[in-house]
């Protein structure tokens, strides 16, 4: 699982490796954006997401740009930017974004179409409506309402504990997910439990923590998916599954009942036992139906095990007829970055990005420490040699090369990670530039017309399942080493975009033989193995 990253701003941010190849302007707004940044440490951790929002979706800058692109603030709106000859595109993202917003209160909202390739995958007409519905019920059930209130006053009091009380009192219950780990894991959990939260007819409330509020705009208008501050249970963060409240014990314990409990705790870490993994299998009549409140604890995105219910098989089809899409619709509706994360995203773009012809992402997670490993240097070479994805290098001990000459494209390359010396070595090993060019821009032979977007991805990781995910890139990814080897072949083109599930289940739910263990990436056709983590599982559309 992905931990936070203790790493200084400017290294996140790229500012300390693109300046020198950047020009005195850029290096200006380099230290400009430095100075930005510690002024506002609570986004620091979150940069990331946000960056990885715009195409490609992957932040530390190796290069790119060209020498004195201006710096960009939040001063232009979706007019203004439609005043300057942008293309006009569909800034409602075919129906899943609503108008209405004030657009200065969260300019990404409106304005990040204009960043990032056209839809790969629209919503389905159901998808739409079951949005609109959630949106209702958000507004109807959430904090500030009535309903709200006299539902945090039953759980405090513990009035809805018994086996015949209905969890939509006043016509509202609720799935509190519990902010945990790493930045990348909490855009799974959110994304995976808000999809829960729809098909069971409950409101999100999201757990902020210490950045969320700070990173992502509030989704639905007129009302907040942050969990107040006044929350009546104290201790929630602390709940663990052996809890009597967790679904395990009530599901096995128990046998179902209910009596007693102000709620059901819901425990869906990777590392989950059988027994609470059996959540998968709840078509919500069992006896969820029977609690107001469901606190989750997730660390993974729990979609594809939510998938192999039956239950909500026809809803889920009708939702999603593209089952490799579902990351990445919800992402784009729910995930926007406040104006204070946004701005540097746009100062970054138009200054290192924007001019490039074509972009690579190449995200690294080493699981071995945050020293530099020359085999995992090879690893990144490698594979993007083998898929023509970067020219001009050449691959230690494996011989010579020579870089093509230049021509008139350019690839901006993108790296992150927590240790620059795999930035260093790729740009080193590049072509030599123009004294006037940015050294990073790789000179290739255009093999296409039109710009190209590709991302390469450390297996198992967290970061690089959201920044394909959030760009709607199909990545390539790179399988995690064993005893420092290169594995043969270094990287695999996913099956899908979809983010893996770590943690699924391993039983079936129609039988709920919980000490039985079976490949559940075989019983539905859109519910596969992951390429990097064997016992996880991902969607992908069925192989026709």
């Amino acid at each position: 699982m992905e931990r936070e990253s203790s790493t200084p701003a400017s290294s996140w941010l790229g500012i300390d490796e693109a300046a020198p190849f950047a020009g005195k302007k850029a290096t200006k707004d380099a230290a400009a954006a430095d100075a930005f940044v510690r002024r506002w440490p609570k986004v620091v951790n979150a940069t990331l997401v946000a960056f990885i929002m715009t195409m490609p979706p992957l932040l530390i800058l190796l290069g790119g740009g060209r020498p004195g692109a201006p710096a960009v603030w939040i001063k232009s709106t979706v007019a203004s930017l439609a005043a300057r000859g942008e293309p006009k595109k569909d800034v409602l993202l075919g129906g899943l974004l609503l108008p209405g917003f004030d657009e200065q209160s969260c300019v990404s909202r409106y304005q990040s179409v204009y960043y990032r390739k056209n839809m790969t995958r629209p919503p389905s007409p159901h998808l739409l409506r079951r949005l609109r519905q959630q949106e209702a019920l958000q507004r109807r059930c959430g904090p500030g309402t009535e309903p709200y209130r006299r539902a945090s006053e039953r759980l405090r009091s513990g009035q809805n504990a018994g086996d015949d009380f209905v969890a939509t009192v006043d016509g509202c219950g609720y799935l509190v997910l519990i902010s945990y780990r790493g930045l990348g894991n909490r855009i799974l959990a959110i994304t995976s439990a808000f999809l829960y939260a729809m098909l069971t007819g409950r409101v999100l409330l999201l757990d902020p923590g210490k950045t969320m509020a700070d990173l992502f705009c509030e989704p639905f208008q007129a009302t907040s998916w942050m969990l107040p501050g006044d929350f009546p249970l104290e201790h929630f963060r602390d709940l663990g599954e052996d809890a009597p409240e967790s679904y395990g014990n009530v599901a096995v314990n128990r046998s179902g009942s209910v009596a007693g409990l102000r709620f059901v705790y819901a425990h869906l870490d990777h590392a989950a036992t059988p027994a609470n993994r059996l959540l998968y299998c709840d078509d919500h009549r069992q006896f969820l139906h029977r609690v107001q409140w469901v606190i989750l604890r997730t660390d993974s995105y729990i979609a594809p095990g939510i998938f192999l219910n039956p239950a909500y098989k026809e809803e889920l089809d009708m939702m999603f007829p593209n089952k490799d899409a579902v990351f990445y619709l919800l992402s784009r509706y729910l995930l926007h970055p406040t104006n204070d994360v946004w701005g540097m995203v746009t100062r970054f773009y138009h200054s290192y990005l924007k001019n490039a012809d074509e972009r690579l992402g190449v995200q690294i997670r080493v699981f071995d420490g945050d020293e530099p490993f020359q085999h995992i240097l090879d690893q990144i070479l490698e594979c993007t040699s083998q898929e023509h994805l970067l020219p001009g290098v050449v691959v230690s001990g494996h011989g010579g090369g020579v870089a093509p000459p230049p021509i008139a494209r350019s690839k901006a390359v993108l790296t992150t990670g927590l240790n620059s010396w795999y930035h260093d070595s790729i740009r080193d090993m590049g072509p030599p530039a123009e004294p006037r060019a940015a050294p990073a821009l790789l000179p290739e032979h255009p093999r296409h017309e039109g710009p190209r977007r590709d991302i390469v991805t450390s297996g198992w990781s967290t970061f690089g399942y959201v920044g394909a995910g959030l760009g709607g890139l199909t990545p390539y990814i790179m399988i995690k080493p064993e005893n420092h080897t290169v594995p043969n072949p270094p990287c695999v083109r996913a099956m899908s975009m979809e983010p893996c599930d770590h943690g699924p289940p391993y039983f079936e739910c129609t039988k709920k033989e919980i000490d039985k263990i079976i490949d559940t990436g075989n019983l539905v056709p859109h519910v596969r193995s992951c390429e990097d983590v064997p016992w996880g599982r991902k969607l992908a559309d069925p192989i026709s």
